[in-house]
């Protein structure tokens, strides 16, 4: 079994993609212990669905494409759909952390995210950008 669990759940949740997404990746050569694992996860995940792509930039080399892209460290997952809504993911994602990378992919394509109408109204009424982080560990 690869690193994505059942490649059939997640198979039939990406089939329904209605637009294209790109996971752009940033990794270094030296100094990240998981950047190999995450761009072996982002590609198993590309070939689950012909409508996701990885594209791979160093973060220490593409100065250009770390400063479009916002990211602070390696590994970093951009996840962009026809528009970058500033979904990011650091780290290799894997076992339940996935969930959270698939679900990204399914907002960038245009799925509405789950939350609450309250949540909604909430966001709905921000007159500012707000940067929202949420951390997961495995246990």
């Amino acid at each position: 079994m690869s690193a994505l669990g059942d490649p059939r759940d997640l198979a039939a949740r990406l089939e329904a993609l209605t637009s294209p997404v790109r996971l752009v990746l940033f990794t270094q050569t030296f100094g990240c212990d998981t950047c190999f694992e995450a761009r072996r996860t982002a590609d198993e995940i590309a070939r689950l669905s012909d409508r996701i792509r990885v594209e791979e930039h160093n973060l220490v080399l593409d100065a250009e494409r770390v400063a479009e892209y916002g990211a602070a460290r390696a590994p970093a997952l951009a996840i962009v759909g026809e528009q970058d809504l500033g979904l990011r993911y650091y780290g290799a994602p894997a076992g339940y952390e996935l969930d959270s990378v698939v679900s990204a992919i399914e907002i960038a394509a245009g799925a509405a995210p789950a939350l609450s109408d309250e949540s909604v109204a909430a966001l709905g009424a921000l007159d500012r950008r707000v940067d929202i982080q949420v951390f997961v560990t495995p246990t």
